[in-house]
C-alpha cells in the first residue's frame, strides 16, 4: 500500500504525470456529457464544464513544453540517419503542436481574438498529426530491431546472465514502445478530427475512447517502475 501511494506521488510530481490525470478527466466527462445529455440536461451541463475546464488547464500547464523537443534532440538523436531524421521531424511536429496551442488556449479564453482559434487549432493539430505519423515509423522501427535483437540472443543454447538480461531490457522496451504507438494512434484520430472533421474521427465515442486510450497508455508509461 505504501509502495504504491509512493509511486502515486512520484507520478504526480511529474508534468506528464498531472497531464495523464486531467486527460483522463477530460475524457471521462466527455463521454459521460454525451451518455446524459439527452436523459439528464443539468448533468450533462457539468460534466461539459469539467471538460472544457480540464481542456482549458492541459494546455494552461503544458506552457513552454516546446523547448522540451530540443532537448530530446540533444540527448538522442538518433543511433542511425534514418532515426536521427526521423526524430528531427518528429520533433519538429510536436514543437509546432504545443508552439501553437498557446495561442489556441489564449484565443479561447479570451485574451486574444477568438477568432483566431479555428486557425490556431488547425495549425496545432496539423503539426501535432505529423509528429505522431513520424513517431510512429520511428517507434515500428526500433520495435523491429528489438525483436531481431532478441531472436539472436535466443538462438545461443546457453545464454549468459548478461544475454538474459538484454532480452529482459528488449521486452521492457517493446512494452513502452507499443504504449507510445498506441497512445500516437489514438491522439492522431483527435488531431485528424481536427484538420478533416468527418463523422467518423468526430464521433464522441472516438474521441472519447481515443483520449482515454492515449491518457492510459501515457499513464503506464510514465508510472514509476
Amino acid at each position: 500500500m505504501n509502495d504504491s501511494v509512493d509511486k502515486l506521488v512520484i507520478f504526480l510530481a511529474k508534468r506528464d504525470g498531472i497531464d495523464k490525470l486531467v486527460k483522463t478527466f477530460q475524457y471521462v466527462s466527455k463521454l459521460v456529457n454525451w451518455h446524459v445529455e439527452a436523459t439528464n440536461p443539468d448533468i450533462s451541463k457539468r460534466f461539459k464544464q469539467w471538460e472544457v475546464a480540464s481542456g482549458l488547464s492541459r494546455k494552461a500547464f503544458r506552457t513552454g513544453r516546446f523547448l522540451t523537443g530540443f532537448n530530446v534532440l540533444r540527448r538522442n538523436p538518433g543511433s542511425t540517419l534514418s532515426l536521427r531524421l526521423l526524430a528531427v521531424f518528429a520533433n519538429a511536429g510536436e514543437m509546432v503542436y504545443f508552439f501553437f496551442d498557446h495561442f489556441l488556449w489564449l484565443a479561447r479564453i479570451g485574451t486574444i481574438d477568438a477568432k483566431l482559434a479555428k486557425r490556431m487549432s488547425f495549425i496545432s493539430a496539423f503539426g501535432e498529426s505529423v509528429g505522431y505519423v513520424f513517431f510512429i515509423i520511428a517507434d515500428f522501427i526500433m520495435l523491429n530491431k528489438g525483436v531481431k535483437a532478441e531472436r539472436k540472443l535466443r538462438s545461443s543454447k546457453e545464454k549468459s546472465v548478461e544475454e538474459e538480461k538484454k532480452i529482459k531490457e528488449i521486452r521492457i522496451d517493446r512494452v513502452m514502445r507499443l504504449m507510445a504507438v498506441a497512445a500516437n494512434v489514438a491522439d492522431l484520430f483527435i488531431a485528424v478530427a481536427e484538420i478533416e472533421p468527418n463523422p467518423f474521427c468526430n464521433h464522441t465515442v472516438t474521441l472519447g475512447i481515443s483520449g482515454l486510450v492515449s491518457a492510459w497508455a501515457g499513464w503506464y508509461r510514465n508510472w514509476p517502475s
